[in-house]
């Protein structure tokens, strides 16, 4: 996976993934939880079961580890997030995360959710106990929003590692037809400080009105509709599929249309559209140069 996929993919899942009940949005201190030993690695928040429960000794969590690779890895995977037989990730399980000693994991793996799908194990007590503490082990290194163990955090990574000079010479080439470190982009590095954030909003076309206008953030798509009679109405696109298109014009009228014979035209412009072509072939050394360039725009 290239820098930059990992960057795009690791911000999806930072929108997307739901926080678990106590989970912090940040990873707690190291001081904080009463981890014995642990410190900074858990990815709840304090006092949440995977910081305060003591981890099982070494020969437990080795016993469990084998078990869980003979009879859990195919359906939870090797790493707990799933597996290739469907079964759910089990990084963010409330029953894993509120199990402290087995008493809760022990009755799943002896058939307790049959019904749901969940198949029984012929596992002795000692050996369902050891992977339930296994399970503990891998959630005591989790990062936030259950990022799995050894991955990096997004948060670490450095990304202005580029040439100021490059990116000024490819934002002329590329950019400055819509927008203007003058304009619609002044100041930009002030008032993103974080160069993470400062390089996902000018990828996704964030950060600026086009060249010319000011304003911040995701701008509208518009329409404009042309009826059979020729009249021309356009505004700010709600909806639209191969039946219906609705607008609002600049007066506040909300307007529906049925695509039928008295819809001559659809014309609708996606002010990002450029932006979203550009994601699919920019590459890394032209991302960073490009993050380097706007981060000297104060």
């Amino acid at each position: 996976m290239t820098e930059r996929s990992f960057l795009i993919a690791a911000l999806a899942a930072c929108l997307l993934a739901p926080m678990l009940p106590g989970q912090d949005a940040q990873d707690p201190p190291a001081q904080q939880g009463g981890r014995g030993g642990r410190g900074g690695r858990g990815g709840g928040g304090p006092g949440f079961p995977q910081q305060t429960r003591p981890l099982a000794p070494p020969d437990v969590i080795a016993r469990g580890k084998a078990v869980y690779g003979v009879n859990c890895t195919a359906c939870h995977g090797a790493d707990l997030r799933g597996g290739d037989q469907g079964g759910p990730s089990l990084l963010r399980s409330l029953v894993a995360l509120s199990d402290q000693h087995g008493e809760l994991v022990s009755p799943i793996i002896h058939g307790s959710r049959q019904d749901k799908g969940m198949p029984a194990f012929n596992l002795n007590d000692a050996d369902s106990v050891a992977v339930a503490e296994y399970i503990h082990s891998v959630l005591a290194q989790v990062g936030r929003q259950a990022r799995p163990p050894g991955t990096p955090d997004p948060s670490t990574i450095n990304v202005l590692v580029g040439s100021a000079s490059s990116g000024a010479a490819y934002f002329k080439e590329n950019c400055a037809a819509c927008h203007s470190v003058d304009g619609d982009l002044r100041g930009i590095a002030a008032r993103f400080e974080d160069p993470r954030d400062l390089q996902n909003t000018w990828v996704s076309g964030g950060g600026g009105g086009g060249r010319g206008r000011g304003g911040e953030g995701g701008k509208p798509q518009t329409v404009v509709v042309t009826l059979a009679n020729g009249q021309k109405i356009e505004g700010t696109l709600v909806h639209l599929d191969d039946f219906i298109v609705t607008l609002i014009s600049a007066d506040g009228a909300r307007h529906s249309f049925t695509r039928n014979g008295n819809v001559a035209d659809v014309v609708a412009h996606d002010p990002n559209e450029a932006h979203k072509k550009l994601a699919l072939k920019l590459d890394n050394k032209d991302m960073h140069d490009v993050t380097a360039y706007l981060a000297t725009v104060k």
